[in-house]
């Protein structure tokens, strides 16, 4: 009886502690986000504001391209026109 009693009590003060440190965890992620977000909108003031400067007077040119690759082919028989000629066949006074 006294182990479990003991076993409730440690269980009870884990869960505690777990939620404590998540809720820590959980504010510092919150923070580091928003000091990010900061720093980000921070730098790209400038570039907000030239592009609400230019949005107006812009010009988009919307369209379709093709690419057409071209080819110079050479032709050219692959026979030739005449016949071969046959030879006549060696005499065997000609052999050694």
């Amino acid at each position: 009886m006294l182990k479990n009693l003991l076993a409730l009590i440690a269980g009870v003060v884990l869960l505690i502690l777990g939620v404590m440190f998540s809720v820590v965890l959980l504010a510092v992620v919150g923070v580091a986000g928003l000091g990010l977000w900061g720093y980000v909108w921070w730098k790209t003031r400038k570039l907000r504001g030239a592009m609400r400067q230019q949005a107006p007077g812009g010009q988009v040119i919307d369209g379709e391209a093709i690419v057409v690759e071209e080819y110079s082919v050479i032709s050219r028989d692959a026979l030739p026109s005449d016949p071969p000629r046959q030879q006549p066949p060696a005499s065997k006074e000609s052999q050694p």
